[in-house]
């Protein structure tokens, strides 16, 4: 069945840029159309109309980033009339094509599902070190001494810090899944440890350990510049978004980077941030899951698409998890982390919510 779910994969590619029909996919393969749209959201947990659109707008990105004319790229990709491409860019994204072409932002990467000769969901892997240095040629003032980087996780902290990616700035990990469990408005404060260590079943101690010790820098010393390294997908972003809050709430004068990216393929999108509304956000998602009502990134826009999503009982996870309640733990992790990337959720997130779906 994966090598037929290729098969319309590849078709779709393909015919991108073509009106899309359902059925002249169904005439292609063989099968009927529900037989088709079935087996594709069985397999890859995407309806096939939802695969269409976003790999359209993520390839426009590209185009518009290229200047050329929005209604021509609209016409390219289908759409009827640059109005019915700007709805669906903002509904995407949540700007729409004309301010995505004046002020380029990082969005989430959705990129051609490809699938290997193990039958499994893969993708290249880019070289982090060859990255970096195309960013000291082009800002070396980010790896000073007066430089602060946040890196989203422990893993990505050791090897930036034991190979000295960022030169002589200090590093710090942010070891969190704010994208699990409840929160406080303070970020960092008495209360925040304290609910955030009772949902990760963890004792206060253990979490100062893990969460709140590795951030001392950021706590203690001034610094002139503050990047940020969070990947694109949900799981980053909530990690983002609390960093973020945090910068605002202690009064943060210095300038911001984001420097985020795909974990697949290292490659850096640099974004200078100006502070103000992410205390706000990181207070109407995290804290009361509602949408924000500011403008934010597009990257950060889409992940608390899907953030809010996940909070559902009938997620699109939720509903893949059901559906292939019969395979056994490990593969469904497997599949789910491959099929799934713009969640970025680890194996306990998953084990966690295979077991509330089973």
């Amino acid at each position: 069945m994966n090598e037929h779910i290729q098969l319309m994969i590849d078709w779709i590619e393909k015919n991108l840029k073509n009106k899309f029909s359902l059925e002249g996919l169904s005439c292609y393969m063989g099968y009927s159309p529900y037989y088709c749209s079935f087996k594709f959201h069985q397999i890859t947990g995407l309806s096939i109309r939802r695969y269409v659109l976003l790999r359209r707008l993520y390839l426009s990105t590209k185009d518009l980033a290229s200047d050329r004319k929005i209604i021509d790229v609209a016409m390219e990709y289908g759409y009827s009339s640059q109005e019915a491409y700007s709805r669906a860019f903002k509904s995407v994204f949540g700007i729409n094509p004309r301010e995505f072409q004046l002020h380029p932002r990082p969005v989430q990467s959705f990129i051609k599902l490809t699938l290997n000769r193990e039958g499994e969901w893969c993708w290249m892997n880019g070289s982090r070190k060859k990255e970096v240095e195309q960013l000291q040629s082009e800002k070396k003032e980010l790896f000073d001494k007066d430089v602060l980087n946040i890196l989203n996780g422990q893993v990505m902290y050791e090897e930036f810090k034991n190979q000295k990616l960022m030169g002589d700035s200090d590093y710090v990990p942010f070891n969190e899944a704010m994208c699990v469990n409840t929160t406080t408005k303070k970020v960092f404060d008495e209360e925040f440890i304290k609910i955030r260590a009772l949902g990760h079943r963890d004792s206060i101690d253990n979490y100062f350990k893990k969460v709140i010790n590795p951030l001392a820098n950021l706590f203690k010393k001034e610094y002139k510049y503050i990047v940020l390294w969070f990947g694109e997908d949900m799981f980053c972003q909530m990690n983002l978004l609390t960093i973020l809050a945090y910068l605002e709430q202690s009064g943060y004068e210095g300038k911001v980077f984001l420097n985020s990216f795909r974990e697949d393929e290292f490659k850096v999108s640099q974004t200078e941030l100006k502070l103000g509304d992410f205390f706000a956000a990181y207070t109407s998602v995290l804290v009361n899951h509602e949408n924000p009502s500011n403008e934010l990134l597009p990257v950060m826009f889409q992940a608390i698409d899907i953030y809010l999503d996940m909070l559902k009982e009938n997620n699109a996870v939720a509903k893949y998890i059901t559906k292939n309640k019969d395979l056994p733990t490990s593969e469904l992790i497997k599949r789910l982390i491959e099929l799934f990337p713009t969640i970025g959720y680890g194996d306990s997130q998953y084990i966690e919510l295979i077991n509330r779906n089973r």
